[in-house]
Formats: structure tokens, C-alpha cells, sequence
């Protein structure tokens, strides 16, 4: 009983830094911020205890809701997109010529901080000298589009960004999945006449199902969070059109220095966030799984 004891206090011990650091730069802010949304601040002066009055004012703020739509096209962009990372793992997974300089390929863009790789994009999004545009009138095409001064499209050039910033980070995670799946299940599939199609369909993405769950958490939280790429392309432009609620909660805390306000936005994106995680589980944990 004394050696269990001892284990334990070891245990705690030392598990003890990482919980204080998790407290400190995780709970605590979380805390503050829900205690700032109830202030009237600018940042500097003193606060002034206002109740919920930032939180019923964000309830009829045009603007947040728009960044809130703006915020779910991008996570419904970011979970289809998971279907062609899926795809491009199952094929690499079939161990054809090129497949491992393939996935060192995709990594690349893992390796570059998010301001390197927007402006990366927006030399590529140029309307005068970029390449998509030199691209379509080399094709024809007169009246090429001003990429991320467009309204209609800004939304659309930003997404197809994400995706290459993020293609590398899926494709591992379905790759490592994959690998994870015992061969003699795969042959025994083949030996019984089962075509590449059907073990990809039948086995293989059944047999990852929980990474699956997990990469569509992902995809989704990291979007509703999205800011530095967004912020650095279009600072939210053209007239809001790709503002999103991280840069419409940077924008009142630290641009017009409603720090109030913008901590009741930061705060409303974290309760949006874990109702959907508790949303998506809710939804593809099975009842064999909730018992277990």
C-alpha cells in the first residue's frame, strides 16, 4: 500500500510543471477572458463592470455573425477537403513508385510559417504579375479575376491556401493510420477477390474511423480559429468579405481597443468551439462505444 502510494506521489510529482503550465497559459486565460467580456475596457484605463451587456450586444452584432458565416464555410471547406487528403493516403498507401518523395512533397509547406506561406499566395494572387493570372491569359483569358479583391471570390482564394498549407499534416496523419493496418488483413481481402476499390472502401477506412473523428475535429475547431493567414492575405477585406471571427476579435480588442468587447468575441468563439466538439462526438460515437 505504501509503494502504491509512493508511485502516486511520484507520479504527481512529476506531472505537476505540466499541470501549472496548463493552467497558467490555458484555464487561466480562458478565465480572464470570460471575466474581461463582462467589462467596459479600453486596454489601459480602469474597467468598468458592465454585466453582460458586450455578450446581448454581440447577439445583434451584424458584423460577428457574418464573421461567424464567413468562419463555417471555412470548416465546411476544410472537412470536405479531407476526403482528397483520405484519397491521396490511399493511393501513396499502395506503395507506387514516387509515393515516399510524394509525401516528403507535402511536408514542405508544413515546414513554413503561415505569414511566409501568405506571402507566398498573394505573389501568386497577383492581378498584375502573379502566376495564376499569367497562368489564364497564357490560356486565353481575357478579363482575369483580382483574386482577393473580389468579394465573391476572396473566400474561395484564401480556402485553396489552407489546403496547401495543411495538405502535408492530414496526408501523415492518414498515411500513419494506414500503415497501422495489419497486411494479412489486406491479403486475405485479395486472396477472397476483393478489388483495390473494395479494401480501400471496406477495410482500410473503416479500420481508421477514430482518425477520421479526429481529423474532422480538427479541421473544423482549427477553422472556426483560423487568423494568421487571413489576417496577413486580406486583413479581413474586402469591405469584411473574408473576416472571420479570430480577426474580427483581434480587430475590437487590439484596433479599436474594445478589449471588452473583443474578449466576449474570443470567448463566444470558445463556447462555439466545444459545442461542436461535443457536437461531432456526439454524433459519430456509436452506442457499443458510449457503453464501453
Amino acid at each position: 500500500m505504501k509503494q502504491v502510494m509512493s508511485n502516486k506521489l511520484v507520479i504527481a510529482l512529476y506531472t505537476l510543471p505540466a499541470l501549472i503550465l496548463i493552467l497558467a497559459l490555458v484555464y487561466v486565460p480562458i478565465m480572464m477572458s470570460g471575466y474581461y467580456g463582462l467589462m467596459d475596457w479600453d486596454g489601459i484605463g480602469a474597467m468598468t463592470f458592465i454585466g453582460l451587456e458586450n455578450y446581448i450586444a454581440l447577439m445583434q452584432d451584424a458584423k460577428f455573425w457574418d464573421s461567424a458565416y464567413h468562419s463555417f464555410l471555412l470548416a465546411a471547406f476544410s472537412t470536405l477537403s479531407l476526403g482528397a487528403y483520405l484519397l491521396i493516403s490511399l493511393v501513396l498507401a499502395n506503395k507506387l513508385k514516387g509515393s515516399e518523395l510524394l509525401r516528403k512533397i507535402y511536408l514542405i509547406p508544413m515546414l513554413l510559417s503561415s505569414v511566409a506561406i501568405a506571402q507566398l499566395w498573394l505573389k501568386i494572387y497577383d492581378p498584375n504579375n502573379g502566376m495564376l493570372n499569367s497562368l489564364l491569359e497564357f490560356f486565353g483569358v481575357e478579363n482575369t479575376p483580382i483574386w482577393l479583391a473580389d468579394p465573391d471570390l476572396v473566400l474561395f482564394s484564401i480556402f485553396i491556401a489552407i489546403i496547401w498549407q495543411y495538405a502535408g499534416f492530414y496526408i501523415i496523419i492518414y498515411s500513419a493510420a494506414l500503415k497501422g493496418i495489419p497486411e494479412s488483413l489486406v491479403e486475405a481481402a485479395r486472396i477472397d477477390g476483393a478489388n483495390p476499390l473494395q479494401i480501400a472502401w471496406k477495410i482500410k477506412v473503416p479500420l481508421i474511423a477514430g482518425v477520421i473523428k479526429v481529423t474532422i475535429v480538427l479541421a473544423i475547431v482549427g477553422s472556426l480559429k483560423y487568423f494568421d493567414l487571413i489576417y496577413v492575405m486580406t486583413g479581413g477585406g474586402p469591405n469584411g468579405a473574408s473576416e472571420v471571427m479570430a480577426s474580427y476579435m483581434y480587430k475590437e480588442a487590439f484596433g479599436a481597443y474594445n478589449f471588452g468587447y473583443g474578449s466576449a468575441v474570443g470567448f463566444a468563439l470558445l463556447v462555439i468551439c466545444l459545442l461542436l466538439t461535443w457536437l461531432i462526438r456526439k454524433l459519430t460515437t456509436s452506442d457499443e462505444e458510449i457503453q464501453y
